[in-house]
């Protein structure tokens, strides 16, 4: 019997044949072998730039599958509007991918985050639970097409994904006053123009 292949996301209204259940990580990973509840496995083949969501339904030939959001190890952070701001500001800053809700944010488990937030008098608490970030101003809903991008690398020690942070998770800007949002420097070019 061959792997069946899982290879768009469908609105079909029929009950679904199976359920997949992925951490965030693997919801943002288009090409993949996975194991369906029922301990079939099957391949992942969408649409570059497609984020599965708790909820959706993917299709491949005859077989509707429902995906889950596994619950995951996260960091959730409680707070009233200035400081939750503050706390999803340096968050945003860093390209860490953030649920929100009323009174709250989540991200992954990080303890350096972790550790960066509790210095702006925040107190993160460690949850399982299921994890669906916000998907970007431009990204949309993230199905097909979708111009906007997920960091769903984690930012721990030694664990390298690609680029550079500027002042990054745990440590201070050294021109900032209390209080103050961090601040960037022109950079200079060569031929004489300049990026802020």
């Amino acid at each position: 019997m061959s792997l069946p292949l899982l290879d768009r996301v469908t609105d079909a209204a029929r009950e679904p044949d199976d359920i997949l259940e992925l951490p965030f990580a693997d919801r943002a990973r288009t090409r993949q072998r996975v194991r369906l509840a029922s301990g079939r496995e099957a391949g992942l083949d969408l649409p570059r730039g497609t984020v599965l969501r708790d909820g959706d339904r993917i299709a491949g030939g005859n077989l509707v599958v429902e995906v889950r959001a596994a619950p995951e190890t996260v960091s959730v952070v409680r707070a009233a509007a200035p400081r939750l701001l503050r706390a999803a500001y340096h968050l945003g800053n860093r390209h860490v991918a953030v649920e929100i809700g009323c009174g709250w944010l989540a991200y992954l488990h990080d303890h350096v985050l972790d550790d960066m937030l509790r210095g702006l008098g925040l107190e993160p608490a460690c949850a399982m639970q299921a994890f669906e970030p916000e998907g970007g101003a431009y990204g949309g809903h993230g199905h097909g097409g979708a111009h906007g991008h997920a960091h769903a690398h984690g930012h721990e020690h030694g664990q390298a994904h690609g680029h550079a942070h500027a002042h990054d998770a745990g440590h201070a800007d050294p021109h900032a006053r209390d209080g103050e949002p961090e601040h960037r420097h022109p950079r200079r070019h060569a031929g004489g123009h300049r990026h802020a």
